[in-house]
């Protein structure tokens, strides 16, 4: 029963913390959502693309590059984290940098996590299109760069669930923006990382306070890509197809 009662306790303490606009809960929520939005949005940029290209084109190497980036999205974030911290240290090659220590390397740590799921659920999207969609286009005499937009555009149901799984890996990454953005108070606390510091303390009413309120940023912002993987799936349904 203690735990059902820490349970609501904290369910209470984020309602009371978020009515009461408490300014370091609100600097925390906006860094993990200006960190993990902005490498979900990177990631995206670099993944997508390429994800379609990887889908598209046949070269020598293409199987052993498709298995590494299937081994990539299982990537430990510790790893990254840890890797990330000795290329960004005074002692490594890119210490002169001086991103240790700052959101931008928690972008960094994050963008570089999202990064293979970005590519691998791309390429699993446009596989999955009509390939009889690709020969109309073929036989039609489309360029390349037009063939590519076509089955770009009839993946984008499928490139919407990889941002929006890129997202939810991103906001619930720990390990690695504990590493590279050190956790300090008021530069680069998130709302994970502030969660296992309150845990180890043994403050359990803030920490799931602070949980409460990471799961409902989650929610709201998967909510929107969902609603716009459902309006884009009605719009296909009613007989409306989208045309490049």
């Amino acid at each position: 029963m203690d735990g059902w009662n820490e349970i609501i306790r904290g369910i209470l303490r984020a309602l009371e913390l978020i009515l009461s606009g408490d300014p370091e809960v609100l600097r925390i929520t906006l860094l993990s959502l200006t960190v993990s939005g902005s490498a979900t949005l990177i990631a995206s940029m670099i993944g997508i693309p390429l994800g379609v290209v990887l889908a598209l084109v046949d070269f020598r190497g293409k199987t052993l590059l498709r298995n590494i980036i299937n081994t990539l999205m299982g990537l430990p974030p510790v790893v990254i984290g840890l890797v990330l911290y000795l290329l960004l240290s005074t002692a490594g090659p890119f210490g002169f940098l001086r991103l240790l220590y700052t959101p931008e390397a928690m972008v960094m740590a994050q963008m570089i996590a999202v990064l293979p799921l970005s590519v691998g659920i791309s390429i699993s999207a446009v596989e999955a299109v009509d390939p009889r969609i690709r020969e109309t286009t073929i036989s039609l005499g489309a360029s390349r760069p037009w063939q590519t937009l076509m089955m770009l555009n009839e993946a984008r149901i499928g490139i919407i669930t990889s941002i929006v799984v890129g997202f939810g890996a991103a906001i619930s990454e720990v390990g690695a923006i504990m590493i590279v953005g050190g956790n300090l108070l008021g530069y680069t606390r998130a709302l994970t990382t502030a969660i296992v510091l309150l845990t180890n303390q043994g403050a359990f009413e803030e920490a799931i306070a602070l949980g409460m309120i990471l799961l409902a940023l989650s929610f709201v912002v998967n909510l929107i890509l969902v609603f716009i993987q459902l309006g884009l799936k009605r719009h296909d349904i009613t007989g409306g197809r989208w045309r490049i």
